[in-house]
């Protein structure tokens, strides 16, 4: 088997990242936690979580509402007769 070849940029050394830590997100993640990567623009117009959970909470009581106004008429549609 051979080594595996050390592909770090010479601008890093490994020295200056710390000591990993394994399984430092498993809480977490345990508990349900999404970890969603947003687009740059997106991110420079919610730039925390408090806002980007503050505006799809808005969103999804817009659609809500929206959903009861133009919800679904229970009604049949009658065809019209061929003639």
């Amino acid at each position: 088997m051979s080594k595996a070849k050390d592909e770090l940029r010479r601008e890093y050394r490994r020295d200056d990242l710390g000591k990993g830590v394994r399984g430092k997100y498993l809480s977490r993640v345990s508990k349900g936690t999404n970890l969603v990567l947003l687009d740059d623009e997106i991110a420079k117009a919610f730039p925390t979580t408090e806002a980007v959970n503050e505006a799809l909470t808005g969103l999804l009581e817009l659609t809500e509402q929206t959903a009861r106004i133009t919800g679904r008429s229970t009604r049949t549609i009658r065809k019209r007769a061929a003639g």
